[in-house]
């Protein structure tokens, strides 16, 4: 299969490089220092699961050398998903699949913007990983996961055919019932701990132990639930209460990609998160206080941070 990676960072790094690891053709967009590195030194990915090397690894930052593409993983942040639509619209097919990995509960929509639905897929994943320098991905942490389908949740055969390549790369998959349960799921637990863990520059576990704290990501978890429920997504009291038994399994000092990107005063998917929360609260007429306290008091870092 001949796959694109768009973005490789932790997420398209990992992924990417497993799939090509089992022998698929895979490009991997990258830029600058990563690129170079790429290029001499081939994509050498830090694994919990076993270290790799990817060499000679295919990469390129110019799109107009990709062969057209049976697959997309887009492994950027929600906010550039628009940007890259708009470059991929010259080089995918009626039959390329593009499938969003990235943090956010709307990515499919942003891409339906741009590119014909039959060409979307909805996906997610679970992994702890990062760009340790140019040329090095680290999974740090986490059995890495693919949970991905179609946006009217038929099992077809794309789908599952999919599904069996990611298998047989040793990446675990699925396919469930209901994508949209998944995603927000997901999301329910990156936007409840990003925010907060930029504002108070700990570990996900140190915030869970304390009392205080707890009850600000209990508080911002559950206004993530009603904007659910009220989007007709099926994100029901038991997800709740699975969502906060995993937010208390954290370890100490583990941090959000998000959370990284503020602290590190980076361009971050803040807007994507807290900030879509308190946008959608608004459009349905739902409270959100604790989302928009997170939100507007880290938005004058944000924009710092897209100025420089």
């Amino acid at each position: 299969m001949k796959i694109l990676i768009y973005g490789t960072g932790g997420v398209g790094g990992y992924f990417g490089g497993r799939l090509a690891q089992a022998g698929h053709d895979v490009t991997f967009i990258a830029r600058n220092a990563h690129l170079k590195a790429i290029k001499e030194n081939g994509l050498r990915v830090n694994s919990i699961n076993g270290d790799f090397v990817i060499q000679p690894a295919k990469a390129t930052d110019d799109i107009s050398e990709i062969e057209r593409p049976d697959l997309v993983i887009l492994g950027l942040k929600s906010w550039q998903i628009k940007d890259a639509a708009k470059k991929l619209k010259s080089i995918i097919t009626e039959e390329t699949m593009i499938l969003p990995l990235q943090n956010g509960a709307d990515n499919m929509e942003k891409l339906q913007e741009v590119i014909s639905k039959k060409n979307v897929l909805a996906g997610l994943c679970k992994i702890y990983s990062k760009k340790e320098e140019p040329g090095l991905i680290n999974h740090f942490y986490l059995e890495p996961e693919i949970i991905f389908g179609e946006m009217d949740n038929e099992k077809s055969d794309r789908a599952l055919k999919l599904n069996e390549i990611f298998n047989d790369a040793g990446i675990k998959a699925m396919v469930p019932d209901d994508i949209y349960k998944a995603i927000w799921k997901k999301f329910a637990f990156i936007a409840t701990v990003s925010g907060l863990g930029g504002l108070t520059r700990v570990g996900i576990g140190k915030m869970w132990q304390d009392d205080y704290l707890q009850e600000i990501l209990k508080k911002t978890g559950l206004e993530i639930q009603a904007i659910a429920q009220a989007k007709g997504v099926d994100f029901n009291e038991e997800d709740v209460a699975q969502l906060f038994q995993f937010i208390s399994g954290q370890e100490m000092t583990t941090t959000a990609s998000t959370q990284r990107d503020i602290m590190e005063g980076r361009p971050s998917e803040l807007e994507n998160f807290n900030g879509y929360i308190v946008e959608q609260g608004k459009k349905l007429g739902i409270e959100t206080p604790v989302n928009e306290f997170i939100y507007r008091a880290l938005l004058p870092m944000e924009k710092e941070a897209r100025r420089s």
